[in-house]
């Protein structure tokens, strides 16, 4: 119940990215070997990750006055919830 994938951006892609910067979207291939590794599905670990994911970072449940900050370049927006 506390089992998360991320990335080690920008350093230490995962195989087969190794030797390249790391990015985000390699997280993919750390789920796939958490799969093999556990003996599961990638599916599987998507949907155990996710729902901890929602859960560590309240994502869905919104309080008065939250506030979303979304990182694109440079300073990050910052923009109210309605």
């Amino acid at each position: 119940d506390r089992l998360l994938v991320e990335t080690d951006a920008p350093f230490l892609a995962p195989v087969p990215h190794r030797g390249r910067r790391n990015a985000p979207a390699f997280v993919a291939a750390t789920a796939a070997r958490l799969a093999e590794l556990r003996g599961t599905t990638v599916d599987h670990i998507a949907e155990i990750t996710s729902a901890n994911a929602k859960r560590l970072f309240k994502i869905g449940r919104r309080e008065p006055g939250a506030v979303l900050l979304v990182r694109t370049e440079g300073p990050a927006p910052v923009s109210r919830l309605p």
